[in-house]
């Protein structure tokens, strides 16, 4: 067999040889080719001239201290590094400061102390010869009996979901309403590798609005890059998808969107960074007598991913029938953090400048929806609310109702009013998720049974329930889509914002919900199903009292603030500027109490061993300043 193949074999041989040799030399004689160039990640960032590199700046007022940053285009390496801050005083613009540009990033941070705050002030920031960006600082609306604030949050770019269509409406909308605080509560960018392309497109979007209004921004998880966060203090993450626990992108990616949402924001009350170097911006931010907490939602809490058993197609989404939800309350599962904890302990306690108090945050402490992405995906628990871990949420939310707190948020894609509860119904604040700008994910509120004690004549899907992890919710409205959700791509998908009221003169906090596309001044103009909705203070911590401390009448102040404290504990059970001059306290069990009353900035007066007393007994405690 070997001898009769062996000529092919020779003959196929030197074929090969022929064909390769000829190759070869046709090979040699081509023209090279050119390398294939690396592709390039795509930019649609604009070229713009030398007197146009200032996009924007967003800024801040709070104790006497301005934080303005100015976020600039691009520069070429010979371009001045440099950018003014000048403001006019006397019809002459006088330079008041000069900073250097950060990078990556290309922002530009000015810090100005000793900021008379009782002037409105017209800046304008400059770089090189060209570059003038004008704005202006309000003065503190301190005399106003009523204080606006708009909030906004989901930042959709995507074209399915009206992400491209110009935000005239809204910004048109807001020189009508002319708020006196923007806060924009997460998700301003919504693409997870060009964050500096998309926030100069949200500059250009509500640099008209911004550049005259103190403006909060805060960034959620899309913002870092990442479909959700579970922060974990700054762990690096390791695995992918919604199941991510820590941070996916690199820590100098992290920090320079930090830098770009949150450098303008009052100083941070810890700045101790978190692991990676990444630092932490939680703050209190005082402006027109109302005091507003600003926390991180997602920085330091747990992700389920080992800590609990997956429970549904994703880890953060809990679909098996008859879970329990105690057994995912486990120990070591963290949502605010101890730091943050402490800082919502000494915010509620400080009472300075301030007549009402809000916390802004990315989002709200349950879960808000249980329709997720279609109409056919119904969940059981959505591990990336603030519901999860319960024990965590409990705890925020008991830190919060001691300064009659009201809570402002988004990232649900749902605009909801709930009133929370921690031990009964109603306990707790109430909270307010804004509707999303553009909305990627559609959700809905859809109990499978009837609210309870609900309001007359509200419909079947608001009252009281347990959401899944039987956290104590009262729904008071919903802005779920309508049934042809995708026909405009904006108002169908829920999308719009939200305004909320505050009447220091009244203590009442009033909520809106609008559409987008509208003129919200135009008297056919209807908000969503719900709203507006109006509250008090005190409903912010409507805890059925158990005693009374003696009424309190105070003579030679108006308003002063009172706080309560237990002295079997030594704990603030709560701290509040009252309306007026009479104040009964309201106590929840029986004790020895110690009250002080007064002006937290001039003389607090305190009375201790007060016995707490039946509702039907009265006292009172006569107080002269």
């Amino acid at each position: 067999m070997l001898k009769k193949s062996f000529p092919c074999l020779v003959v196929s041989t030197l074929l090969i040889a022929f064909l390769l040799s000829w190759t070869a030399t046709t090979m040699a004689m081509a023209p090279a080719k050119a390398p294939r160039p690396k592709k390039k990640p795509v930019s649609n960032i604009p070229k713009v001239e030398k007197s146009e590199v200032i996009g924007f700046a967003l800024y801040t007022v709070h104790d006497n201290t301005l934080k303005l940053t100015a976020q600039l285009y691009p520069l070429e390496d010979s371009d001045s590094q440099t950018v003014r801050l000048e403001v006019k005083e006397d019809g002459q613009w006088k330079e008041i400061a000069k900073t250097k540009i950060v990078n990556p990033g290309w922002t530009a941070p000015f810090r100005i102390e000793k900021w008379d705050m009782t002037k409105e002030v017209s800046y304008r920031v400059r770089h090189g010869e060209t570059a003038i960006y004008e704005g202006v600082v309000r003065a503190n609306p301190t005399d106003k009996d009523e204080f606006v604030v708009a909030a906004f949050t989901g930042n959709s770019v995507n074209e399915r979901h009206g992400g491209n269509i110009p935000k005239k409406d809204i910004v048109a909308n807001l020189k009508r309403i002319n708020p006196d605080l923007l806060f924009f509560s997460g998700d301003q960018v919504y693409d997870h590798n060009r964050h500096y392309q998309y926030w100069l497109k949200f500059g250009r979007d509500f640099g008209d609005i911004i550049r005259n209004t103190p403006t909060v921004t805060i960034p959620d998880d899309h913002d870092v890059g990442q479909p959700n966060l579970w922060g974990a203090s700054g762990k690096v993450s390791r695995a992918g998808g919604a199941s991510e626990v820590g941070y996916a992108k690199s820590a100098e990616y992290v920090k320079e969107v930090e830098r770009a949402q949150t450098s303008h924001l009052p100083d941070p009350f810890d700045p101790t960074p978190i692991q990676q170097g990444i630092g932490a911006y939680y703050t209190a931010l005082n402006w027109g007598g109302i005091s507003f907490a600003i926390l991180e939602d997602r920085k330091f809490k747990s992700g389920p991913l080992g800590l609990i058993p997956k429970m549904g197609p994703r880890p953060d989404h809990v679909n098996i029938p008859g879970f329990d939800p105690k057994k995912i309350d486990v120990d070591g599962a963290v949502l605010l953090g101890e730091r943050q904890l402490k800082f919502l302990r000494h915010w509620a306690a400080d009472w300075k400048d301030a007549e009402m108090k809000t916390v802004l945050s990315q989002t709200i402490f349950c879960g808000g929806a249980h329709l997720h992405g279609s109409r056919n995906n119904r969940i059981l628990a959505d591990l990336d609310s603030n519901g999860w871990p319960q024990a965590g949420r409990n705890r925020a939310l008991a830190e919060m109702r001691k300064a009659f707190a009201f809570h402002l948020a988004g990232d649900q894609h749902l605009g909801t009013i709930i009133h929370h509860g921690i031990d009964q119904w109603n306990d707790s604040c109430y909270s307010f998720c804004v509707p999303s700008i553009a909305n990627l994910y559609l959700r809905w509120w859809a109990p499978l049974e009837k609210g309870k004690n609900r309001q007359p004549g509200a419909p079947e899907y608001t009252g009281e329930f347990h959401d899944g992890f039987q956290n104590k919710v009262n729904v008071h409205a919903v802005a779920n889509p309508e049934p042809q959700e995708n026909r405009d791509r904006l108002t169908t998908r829920a999308a719009g914002f939200g305004v909320v009221r505050f009447n220091k003169k009244d203590r009442t906090i009033t909520m809106e919900c609008w559409p987008r596309n509208i003129d919200i001044t135009d008297p056919s103009a209807r908000q969503y199903p719900g709203w507006p909705k109006t509250i008090t203070q005190a409903d912010n911590y409507a805890r059925e009292a158990l005693e009374y401390l003696p009424t309190i009448k105070v003579t030679g102040t108006v308003h002063p603030v009172v706080q309560v404290i237990d002295q079997a504990d030594g704990e603030i059970v709560y701290t509040l500027r009252i309306k007026g001059a009479n104040f009964r306290p309201k106590v929840f069990k029986k004790g020895a109490y110690t009250l002080r009353v007064g002006q937290p900035d001039g003389v607090m007066k305190e009375f201790k061993d007060i016995d707490s007393l039946p509702p039907d007994q009265k006292k009172e405690l006569i107080i002269d300043f």
